[in-house]
């Protein structure tokens, strides 16, 4: 089982890089605002009524904040009156308002959160022009946002950052969309379902009739995995054999989610003229993977060691596993869609053991920059790098720099800022919500597991994964709100001061390289970078995680 585990994550790895190489050459001819295809384009840019000029960083901001406001809107309408709208063959009601409000959020914040059965509350319109075009331009506002950082720390004192429209324009035509077409095209060749037809009747070996629900389903799984979006067309994800039927297909998605996480690593490098600090990144990134992946995988093998005491033939926790997958390819899903923003699941991970549950749910309480959602975990990993260089700088006792730019004051603060927002929402709304009957009413176990369930949720949002443990009932006003909060500060809580930072860095001059000079592209910076990360975590998380997923795990010897 060893062997086969090592097998499974080395090919993974091997394959994935090999994919997201070539990738990120052409991402980085993006971020230098090379034309991919300039005939084309410019007859884009004329029709939109885009103009060339490159913005400042206020500029861009408020760029990204207009389109995501307009999106919010067109995705509620569509959701609120979804009944009297075509392409609607099962009649489908429209959805309430604070569901819907809680489902527009989740989408235009790349979350994806769902507190409602795809296949029985959103019709096909729903789910093809209001979800899955959500998906396509939430992963584009994240990749243009990690643009813009980029620049700021590669340009040579420059006042703006690129115009954010031609970024988001590029990114959703010349890459995601593709992309797309050419995943969507080999998971429909492994089985997965794209048709009109809503439902198709049928009777089971036992001779019942039963009705399988029918629609699109690989085009909108192929952004949501590529995206790092996670939005599943049916209730159980990509659990669901129309979602996810082989495992080819279980392999397709799998590297999907990490494809341009990773290959932002190697354009950072290209677009820095250092190839070395993008695989500086992408080290301290897989290192922190393999480690949450073996620990996960252990869990899952070793099982509960206490059913053995009753007398169990076996402790392997196959619970909430599909058999075609078992339990390693289940466990490296569960990582890699926690690792990144992708509240993707092929298996339940409220059925994990407690440590098995707890991995994934520290891996989002992280920030998610282990590989990270797309666009986001890469800018979520540079305030890391900051804020490891700031610490390198008071040991050395001189200016941190990266990349030859200065790390003043002002970044500090900004970047404090931004690690801050996402433990703030946890805490903060975890806390609420049990005090609160409202927030305990969802709960639909008790004791140390349901806790784990509301920590889950909480994290999942406020870290724009969308994941769940499962067991809380969250289609109610209270957790739709808080939930829809946690979501909507989790991601422009962060996005602001990153374009802040990206503002302030792109303004000063690269300093030369000196004596004095921290190497950031070393095995000692993996290192410390690494240890940033995981102090950060650990310091914020642990006594939260001691109540829940810990405490379960060592409830049955205390007892």
């Amino acid at each position: 089982m060893i062997a086969s585990a090592f097998l499974l994550l080395a090919s993974y790895l091997a394959i994935l890089m090999l994919l997201a190489n070539p990738l990120g050459k052409v991402i980085a001819g993006m971020v230098r605002d090379r034309p991919v295809l300039p005939a084309l384009e410019n007859r884009v840019w004329w029709l939109c009524g885009i103009d060339k000029k490159s913005m400042g960083w206020l500029h861009y901001l408020l760029a990204i904040l207009l389109f995501n406001a307009a999106g919010l809107v067109f995705l509620l309408v569509i959701l609120m009156t979804q009944q009297a709208l075509p392409l609607n063959p099962q009649q489908l009601p429209n959805l309430s308002w604070h569901l819907a409000l809680n489902t527009a959020v989740s989408f235009v914040t790349n979350t994806n959160w769902q507190s409602y059965g795809g296949e029985t509350t959103m019709s096909n319109l729903s789910q093809m022009v209001g979800l899955t075009v959500q998906n396509f331009l939430s992963a584009a506002t994240g990749i243009a946002v990690a643009f813009a950082l980029i620049r700021g720390f590669a340009s040579k004192s420059l006042t703006t950052l690129g115009n954010a429209w031609r970024d988001l324009t590029r990114i959703t035509l010349f890459m995601l969309l593709p992309l797309s077409l050419i995943i969507a095209l080999l998971l429909v060749s492994q089985g997965v379902v794209q048709t009109w037809n809503a439902s198709v009747d049928l009777q089971t070996l036992e001779g019942a009739k039963q009705t399988l629900a029918l629609g699109p389903v690989a085009s909108q799984e192929a952004i949501k995995m590529l995206g790092t979006n996670g939005g599943g067309f049916f209730n159980v994800n990509s659990a669901h054999p129309f979602e996810n039927p082989t495992a080819i297909s279980n392999l397709i998605e799998m590297l999907a989610i990490f494809l341009i996480p990773a290959a932002l690593c190697f354009a950072f490098g290209e677009v820095a003229g250092d190839r070395r600090q993008g695989h500086a990144l992408l080290w301290s990134m897989t290192l922190m993977f393999i480690a949450a992946v073996a620990v996960v995988m252990w869990a899952e093998l070793r099982g509960n060691p206490h059913f053995l005491t009753l007398g169990a033939d076996s402790a392997i926790n196959m619970e909430g596993k599909e058999t075609r997958f078992g339990i390693l390819n289940s466990s490296l899903f569960a990582v890699i869609t926690t690792a990144a923003s992708c509240g993707a699941v092929n298996a339940m991970h409220d059925s994990f053991t407690a440590l098995g549950g707890m991995i994934p749910m520290w891996l989002m309480q992280l920030g998610e920059v282990v590989f990270g959602g797309v666009g986001a975990g890469l800018y979520g990993m540079l305030l890391f790098v900051v804020l490891a260089v700031f610490i390198a700088g008071l040991m050395i006792g001189r200016t941190p720099e990266y990349l030859g730019k200065k790390i003043d004051v002002r970044e500090m603060k900004l970047t404090a800022l931004a690690i801050l927002v996402t433990p703030t929402l946890v805490l903060l709304g975890t806390a609420l919500a049990m005090m609160s009957e409202a927030g305990r009413a969802g709960m639909a176990n008790p004791g140390t597991h349901g806790f784990s369930e509301v920590l889950y949720a909480v994290s999942s949002a406020a870290n724009n994964n969308g994941s769940a443990f499962a067991g809380l009932s969250a289609n109610t006003p209270f957790w739709n709100l808080l939930l829809a909060f946690c979501m909507l500060v989790g991601r422009f809580g962060i996005i602001l001061p990153v374009m802040a930072i990206a503002g302030s860095l792109a303004a000063k001059k690269i300093q030369p390289v000196s004596s004095g000079t921290l190497p950031t592209h070393g095995p000692l910076f993996v290192c410390l970078l690494t240890g940033t990360v995981l102090l950060v975590g650990a310091l914020t998380f642990i006594p939260a995680l001691a109540l829940g997923p810990v405490a379960e795990h060592l409830h049955p010897v205390l007892r």
